[in-house]
């Protein structure tokens, strides 16, 4: 279990991150969100003690600090990605497992497995500069997991990867939080952390501002979203209606509703069904793609 309490990061005038905590228990996985710049990063490398953190906080793992016979438990994978291109995806791959003190031919025997695990298109044999920017970072995320670390944080590791390649990573991810493992990631795609995580952590300018599960933290703004399909209504009807804020045309026939509390749902139900069947008529929380704009102060639509 990673604990982590009050850490805190200043920059010269500038706070980066502040006054932090939470838990993350073994085999589940915590997506962190943010804007560019709101400290994600900065948190990270005060969790992997290498930024100090200030007014005494405190990064344990099992209860313990950290130290260097717990390093071969951790497997991060910056933002900034950083391969030997001259390298073949082979040595690359095992030179950061030399460099955590795993077992060579462990991971030599591993190798031909996590490459088609992720769909790396391309050999083992092949120089790194030769395969497509995909597909090396498929191979970083593989230098950064064959080992199987039990503390996994990854910063943004979904950039740059279309659906099909997302998918492989979070099946990966999934498999290894099914063994028990820790994990951490950062993320702009709020439909992610949606789909793979059990709690999640927005940061706003260095400061916490939303946590929790996904669906404590979209049932908090409670169901003032409703999405009804019916040709027996105008929008400007359903303008008129009590409880409705505002009216957006999503598609023919189509309407999402903005509601002024989540309670008028009963009513609305009644009088746009009128006890006819209408073929969509679903009431449901913002998304938190929707609250993450809120936060950080743009409009819930």
């Amino acid at each position: 279990m990673l604990t982590v309490k009050n850490l805190t990061k200043s920059f010269g005038n500038n706070i980066a991150v502040n006054d932090v905590s939470f838990e993350v228990e073994d085999g589940t996985i915590l997506g962190i969100i943010g804007q560019n710049g709101s400290g994600k990063t900065t948190l990270f490398r005060l969790i992997l003690d290498f930024l100090t953190p200030e007014n005494n906080g405190i990064v344990l793992w099992n209860n313990q600090p950290f130290d260097e016979s717990m390093r071969n438990d951790i497997g991060y994978l910056p933002e900034e990605r950083g391969l030997y291109e001259d390298m073949t995806v082979e040595n690359q791959i095992m030179l950061f497992s030399e460099l955590r003190g795993c077992n060579p031919q462990e991971t030599r025997e591993k190798i031909d497995d996590w490459m088609l695990r992720f769909g790396v298109k391309g050999e083992k044999t092949d120089k790194v500069n030769t395969l497509s920017k995909g597909n090396q970072q498929k191979v970083q995320v593989i230098a950064t997991l064959i080992h199987e670390p039990k503390l996994i944080i990854l910063d943004e590791p979904f950039s740059g990867l279309d659906p099909v390649n997302a998918d492989l990573l979070k099946q990966g991810i999934l498999e290894l939080r099914d063994k028990g493992s820790c994990i951490i990631f950062s993320s702009h795609n709020m439909a992610n952390v949606e789909e793979i995580c059990d709690t999640m952590l927005m940061i706003h300018h260095g400061n916490p501002v939303l946590s929790g599960s996904v669906h404590e933290v979209r049932n908090t703004y409670g169901r003032i979203h409703l999405y009804i399909e019916t040709d027996r209504w105008t929008p400007d009807q359903l303008e008129q209606l009590d409880g409705v804020k505002e009216v957006i045309i999503e598609d023919q026939n189509y309407y999402k509703l903005i509601l002024k509390d989540a309670s008028y749902g009963p009513t609305l139900f009644d009088t746009i069904t009128a006890g006819q069947y209408i073929a969509n008529f679903n009431q449901t929380p913002p998304s938190l793609e929707e609250i993450f704009k809120l936060k950080a102060g743009e409009t819930l639509e």
